[in-house]
């Protein structure tokens, strides 16, 4: 048997830097292919439709329940509008306006009906309805509970 005698300063071949620039040239057209095909985000200039009438009547009221506690804080759909001590009750008179606004846009009679709880002043009932009619809202309504 013959024996192989094997030189190890005679087979290093060292660091190959070809096969390295190969790779990266097929990572980096890989990369410029994938970047054509990613779909870009635009803005979409549109105009939402605002304040659109419609040709006639939808066939449903829209009624607004404004409650009264008997501590006097006012309350639109089960949502805060004012509190005791706020007469002039700016919130629930400027959401009033826009449900005004919207039935008139969608012709439909703007309801609204108050609640208030049998404790509580019958001059805050008087401040809700001046915040109705300063608004232009006429189709008010009360929905009284008795007492136990």
């Amino acid at each position: 048997m013959k024996r192989i005698i094997i030189d190890p300063n005679e087979g290093t071949v060292g660091f190959q830097i070809a096969p390295m620039i190969d790779v990266v040239f097929v990572i980096m057209l890989f990369f410029m292919v994938m970047a054509g095909a990613v779909k870009v985000e635009r803005e979409l200039n549109c105009q939402l439709p605002g304040q659109i009438e419609t040709a006639k009547e939808v066939p449903f009221a829209d009624e607004q329940v404004v409650q009264i506690t008997a501590t006097g804080e006012v309350l639109l759909n089960e949502e805060p509008m004012g509190t005791a001590g706020d007469k002039a009750l700016g919130n629930l008179r400027a959401v009033l306006m826009r449900v005004k606004a919207n039935c008139e846009a969608a012709k439909t009679p703007a309801v609204v009906v108050i609640a208030s709880e049998p404790k509580a002043k019958h001059g805050r009932t008087m401040d809700v309805l001046d915040a109705c009619s300063e608004v232009g809202i006429t189709n008010v309504s009360f929905n009284v509970t008795e007492e136990p």
